[in-house]
């Protein structure tokens, strides 16, 4: 593959179509889980890299597979690539890769799609092994338990899995893949149909959300880990960047509540880093290749509100926010 081919993700209609995860090889059954032998490639301005992120802290797998941060910006207006040009001399320091194209051209050299994190690598043959990112954090709670810290809060039980299940998929489709279906689309009618699409959806969990502290009652699952990164984004790169500017979340009491709620709890706040969202959705001549020329980085908003108030125990008879 040539990482300076952009592959086509627009159906006939203009509506966009997400391509499919290439490598998605399980772990505990395809692949082995081994301390030491991974590591977990994102950039912090991904919502699908972050959620795995927020997972491995939670969990404490920070200690077990390594993690390698590429840059919030494009290299380059034909180049759909993540580069480690924060790193010292431009390359990953454990794999010694300048693109993250190359983990995926190492597993595959005939690899057609975009390079996309999240993407777990084979540290020793510095192959992609897996990039599946709509499982890979149940792998995470699943198949990585014994190497969970002590303590560790389950964030996929059992007797929730149905639920948390459905919710995902709803929640993928409606709101994480939707804001992309609206900002990526070629068409008036396609845009519309997504607008209005997400919009319900946020409208129906508004009103669930006011009567239910998270998700599935008074304690954080998989399912709250991966509504808060689309909920994290979106006033501040959403909004205006791919036009879902009929509300903005804040503008949700309940809604707004919940997302402060998950902010303010350890591995959602400290794993998330506005400026480099801000700079990927508005300064990225990918996602905006009119950028190229005139650059501006929007200075709104203000971002402190988050760090305010949520009062949203007030709906939890417990006063823990994990089941453990």
């Amino acid at each position: 593959m040539s990482s300076t081919n952009k592959p086509v993700e627009i159906d006939k209609d203009g509506s966009f179509k997400r391509q499919t995860n290439r490598f998605t090889a399980s772990f505990g059954e395809e692949l082995p889980v081994e301390a030491g032998k991974y590591r977990l490639l994102w950039s912090p301005a991904c919502p699908w890299a972050h959620r795995a992120v927020i997972v491995r802290k939670i969990l404490g797998l920070d200690t077990s597979i390594s993690l390698g941060t590429a840059s919030p910006l494009r290299p380059q207006i034909d180049r759909v690539d993540w580069e480690f040009s924060l790193d010292e001399n431009g390359k990953d320091p454990e794999l010694g890769i300048q693109y993250v194209s190359e983990v995926y051209l190492n597993a595959d050299n005939n690899y057609s799609g975009r390079p996309t994190v999240p993407v777990i690598v084979d540290i020793d043959e510095k192959k992609a092994v897996n990039n599946d990112y709509f499982n890979l954090t149940t792998d995470f709670e699943t198949a990585w338990a014994s190497f969970h810290k002590e303590g560790a809060p389950d964030l996929y039980p059992k007797e929730l899995r149905e639920d948390i299940d459905y919710w995902s998929e709803v929640i993928f489709h409606d709101i994480n893949n939707g804001v992309y279906k609206c900002g990526f689309a070629q068409s008036q009618e396609a845009y519309e149909h997504a607008y209005d699409q997400l919009f319900a959806r946020l409208d129906k969990l508004e009103q669930h959300l006011s009567k239910n502290r998270f998700l599935l009652g008074d304690y954080i699952t998989e399912a709250d880990v991966r509504f808060y990164t689309t909920l994290a984004r979106f006033d501040v790169a959403y909004y205006n960047g791919f036009n879902t500017n009929r509300n903005l979340i804040r503008e949700f009491p309940s809604l707004w509540g919940y997302a402060r709620d998950l902010y303010q709890t350890e591995g959602f706040g400290d794993t998330t880093d506005f400026h480099a969202i801000k700079q990927h959705y508005h300064l990225s001549i990918t996602i905006n290749p009119n950028l190229a020329e005139k650059k501006i980085l929007p200075k709104g908003p203000d971002l402190s509100v988050w760090e305010s108030p949520h009062h949203r125990k007030k709906l939890s008879q417990t006063r823990d926010k994990f089941r453990f």
